[in-house]
């Protein structure tokens, strides 16, 4: 069983990939591999009942448990030591990452203030894109009353794409709103 945005992937988006890019072979198509969701939660140092809510709001966006990410190096100014934990993030595969991005582009984007479209310039030079969200109330399973602190979150599209133009088409044809 696929998912909606797949199966579209599969019929429609592929192939104009293949004849856009002139590929001799459909296997050349990029295609998104994974998305990746990272919630930094700074404040967590002080108060590590952020996190734990971080980690909540994580697993109703994303339908997965997060994985809670720890401080590489210890930072003075920041009161921050080796280890903490400061931050969550969630990988996701397969149906779920298609569902979610399926979720993002109709749902959660529209409903972001003053939206013009995402940033074009946001890719990285090897056709991953990264997109950051100024708050998770965007996202429907987030019920206003829940929240007591708005926080954002970033979302990467790592996708087999060599250059940004085929990254940059490849989530065009998905529908992800670029700003003109």
């Amino acid at each position: 069983m696929s998912t909606r945005l797949e199966e579209r992937y599969k019929k429609e988006i592929l192939p104009a990939l293949v004849e856009k890019f002139n590929y001799s072979s459909i296997m050349q198509g990029p295609k998104l591999e994974k998305i990746v969701l990272n919630m930094g939660v700074g404040d967590a140092v002080t108060n590590s009942k952020n996190l734990d809510e971080a980690v909540n709001e994580l697993t109703l966006i994303s339908g997965q448990k997060p994985l809670v990410t720890k401080a590489k190096k210890s930072i003075a100014t920041f009161r921050l030591r080796e280890g903490m934990p400061i931050g969550a993030k969630v990988t996701l595969r397969g149906d779920k990452m298609y569902d979610f991005l399926d979720k993002l582009i109709n749902v959660s984007l529209p409903r972001v203030r003053d939206f013009h479209g995402v940033p074009s310039r946001s890719f990285d030079g090897r056709g991953n894109y990264t997109l950051g969200i100024k708050e998770q109330l965007i996202f429907p399973e987030i019920s206003y009353d829940d929240v007591n602190r708005v926080r954002g979150l970033d979302i990467v599209l790592v996708t087999t794409a060599n250059t940004d133009e085929e990254g940059h088409e490849l989530l065009r044809q998905f529908g992800m709103p670029f700003a003109k």
